[in-house]
């Protein structure tokens, strides 16, 4: 440790050795945002890839109720690592916090100190997933002719945890400080592997859910190893020091005050969509594997909105520790814009798309028809999804997550609660369920504007003070 210590002397020794891309602080906003979001909008792309495959291929060559199994599974896979997703934000906000203020110790500390935190909260999702998938499938109220499907299929999921949560914490150190090429080319190939071994598990050797479930898992070691390796083999202080892995109390603070609001919210939303799941299973397989196709594709046009909520994030959080507070505007303005052509254009294609879209999960036509009430709803209004989150990852990247939680909470997921135990009954159908979605989004963006628009003015009045105190 004392020799990479000494790699500090002379102060500022590895932003000179970063590429002037990682700066986010400086330059036209709106390009090196489109820059910044478009490589990882194509690695989400590819990081769904390995669900989509699994459901394809499954409900291709396995039938509707492997269909329903792998599909049915998605809500209660978030719910259990939304968590620690959030921790990953977390060290991407500190990163990207202390590259833009020049602090390459504290760079050092936060990426020591996730790499440490990801393997610790594998194992223990790794566990909890595994022993509990059974009770929990049937707390969903999973259909009795696919819960012991979807229970091979999570329990083998989550024996590969440790290698997704290595993955993403490093992928979100590397976004800290402004690349997001490098993760694209990891998950490229990654991709590739998952889809071959679908194939091989599924059709050359007959394994259902549980090929699709291990070529998912072995793809996404490929990825973690990959990225891993990227980060041991940089210089300065985005260096990972594999044999001095530990939690360093400092950055392990900051990294829980930022992300463990945010992986709480991220949860508790999880748990409205398992209820919302649960509601779904109550209508039968056919409509649980429409649902699940139809989520399937939903996820792509979050993803391609999701990139722009992430950028929002770090560069306001370069932004704030290079004390660049009149950029933040700027930054907020052009990812609102982007996300919302982004979920116009993608959400409305998907929908018009849909039918033939559909097709490549299932050939059942009822099963189509099933997803296509779902998309007609929840694709055409996925916009005001995009603008919720970007609302709030501006609010993070400001030092606020407390905040958008609370909000979220009762804006958005105690809403849905009271809608399913109060309109639904009522009104007993999908759609019924569905048009919840964007309801509590509009809700939930809306108030977390006023919030903004708050800690806005506070910031600027603090940056007024400072400055008439210098003066």
């Amino acid at each position: 440790m004392q020799e990479y210590e000494r790699s500090f002397k002379g102060g500022g020794a590895f932003m000179a050795q970063m590429s002037q891309a990682g700066d986010l602080t400086s330059g036209p906003m709106l390009k090196k945002i489109i820059l910044f979001s478009l490589p990882l909008a194509a690695s989400s792309f590819l990081q769904l890839l390995f669900n989509a495959a699994d459901v394809v291929v499954v409900g291709r060559f396995a039938g509707s109720a492997a269909l329903a199994a792998v599909g049915s599974n998605g809500a209660l896979i978030n719910l259990l690592v939304n968590l620690f997703v959030g921790l990953a934000l977390g060290a991407n906000v500190v990163a990207a916090r202390c590259y833009g203020a020049k602090d390459d110790q504290g760079v050092h500390e936060a990426v020591q100190t996730a790499v440490t935190l990801s393997l610790v909260g594998g194992v223990l999702m790794a566990f909890v997933g595994f022993f509990a998938a059974h009770g929990l499938l049937e707390l969903m109220s999973s259909p009795e002719d696919v819960i012991d499907l979807a229970t091979l299929y999570l329990k083998i999921y989550f024996i590969g945890m440790p290698m997704t949560m290595l993955y993403n914490f490093n992928a979100s150190l590397l976004r800290a400080v402004g690349d997001t090429r490098r993760p694209l080319v990891c998950l490229a190939v990654a991709g590739v592997i998952n889809v071959v071994l679908n194939l091989v598990f599924v059709i050359v050797f007959q394994m259902s859910v549980a090929g699709v479930a291990l070529a998912t898992i072995l793809s996404q070691t490929v990825s973690a190893i990959m990225v891993t390796v990227l980060l041991v083999r940089e210089e300065g202080a985005m260096h990972l020091d594999l044999r001095h892995l530990g939690i360093h109390k400092k950055a392990m603070l900051q990294i829980i005050q930022i992300g463990l609001p945010a992986g709480l919210q991220s949860t508790v939303f999880s748990l409205s969509n398992v209820v919302i799941q649960s509601a779904i299973n109550s209508f039968g397989s056919t409509v649980v594997a429409g649902n699940s196709a139809a989520s399937n594709l939903e996820g792509f046009i979050y993803t391609g909105m999701n990139a722009f909520a992430q950028a929002a994030v770090t560069f306001t959080s370069q932004n704030v520790g290079a004390r660049r507070y009149d950029n933040l505007d700027r930054v907020m303005r052009n990812c609102l814009l982007c996300v919302t052509v982004a979920g116009l254009f993608l959400g409305c294609g998907a929908y018009f798309g849909g039918e033939v879209l559909l097709h490549f999960y299932s050939t059942d036509e009822a099963v189509v028809a099933a997803g296509l009430s779902r998309m007609q709803i929840i694709c055409t209004a996925y916009f005001l999804c995009g603008i919720m989150d970007t609302l709030a990852s501006c609010l993070r990247g400001r030092g606020y997550s407390v905040i958008p939680m609370i909000v979220s909470l009762v804006g958005s997921c105690l809403l849905r609660l009271v809608w399913i135990a109060t309109i639904f009954r009522m009104f007993r159908s999908t759609g019924t369920l569905y048009i919840s979605y964007p309801i509590s989004w509009a809700l939930t963006a809306g108030v977390h504007l006023i919030c903004l628009l708050v800690v806005r003015k506070k910031m600027n009045d603090q940056l007024k003070e400072e400055s008439r105190l210098v003066a």
